[in-house]
């Protein structure tokens, strides 16, 4: 049972292609935990641009996967690039999402035997 995603709009924008879903999931276990790698090497570096670059490829599939907080949080992660913050004001927000992302792999890959 998912409780740490949603696969309720991928499921819509697929007319319920179960085939199609197994590839959105499959992308999200593969890409995403990598992507967030990027965010936290331009979190430490204070390479805004290398954070922004990543934090905006993985928004939709936070959206679409229903990582609503997560969701919500990348925003906040792309305003802090834009304005160049100091590293503590984001650190805790990043942890937050790195730590949804983590589990809602997790329970994906348990989920879908992958």
């Amino acid at each position: 049972m998912a409780l740490h995603y949603n696969l309720a709009k991928v499921y819509a924008l697929s007319d319920n292609d179960s085939e199609f879903v197994l590839q959105i999931i499959g992308l999200f276990v593969c890409e995403v935990p990598d992507d967030i790698k990027f965010i936290r090497q331009g979190v430490e570096e204070k390479n805004h641009q290398l954070a922004y670059s990543y934090a905006h490829k993985i928004k939709p599939t936070l959206d679409l996967l229903g990582l609503n907080v997560a969701y919500e949080e990348i925003l906040q992660v792309e305003a802090w690039t834009k304005r160049e913050g100091k590293r503590k004001e984001i650190k805790e927000i990043f942890k937050s999402i790195e730590d949804q992302v983590d589990k809602a792999v997790k329970e994906i890959k348990k989920d879908f035997s992958l």
